[in-house]
């Protein structure tokens, strides 16, 4: 049972990445434009750029089961830091600080769950596992 809760939980995990990745690179300008509002302009596209590089290979990694230690350790340092100036409920206004609070706490359960995935890896069912338990024919 465990396994298979491992596998869902990277499936998941993984999907929201990727997802992540292709909503950056079909909305490219736009986000730039809100990387601005969040003065975020310090070489917007080759941050932008190295962070769907992350949010691709992570993914992929985490998805196939393949390095998921690496590819958790690529989205940690992407999504810890996004957290903090995304939902840095802190600095806004009462009106939204509520909400704000609960966005960054969904992120930090987010990360929480990549840990759990840096500290144990990717369990039975995987890509690495399928390539280290299999034989070739002699």
């Amino acid at each position: 049972m465990k396994n298979v809760v491992d596998l869902i939980a990277r499936l998941f995990l993984s999907f929201m990445f990727l997802y992540e990745a292709y909503d950056s690179i079909y909305y490219f300008q736009t986000t730039k434009e809100k990387m601005t509002d969040y003065y975020i302009t310090w070489h917007q596209e080759l941050l932008l750029v190295g962070s769907i590089i992350f949010l691709i290979l992570g993914g992929l990694m985490l998805l196939t089961g393949y390095r998921a230690k690496l590819g958790a350790f690529l989205l940690i340092c992407y999504w810890a830091p996004v957290s903090f100036i995304l939902h840095s409920f802190w600095n806004d206004p009462p009106d939204q600080r509520r909400l704000q609070a609960i966005l960054f706490m969904k992120d930090l359960a987010i990360v929480g769950g990549l840990l759990m995935v840096w500290v144990n890896g990717a369990g039975k069912y995987s890509i690495r596992r399928l390539f280290a338990t299999s034989r070739a024919p002699r």
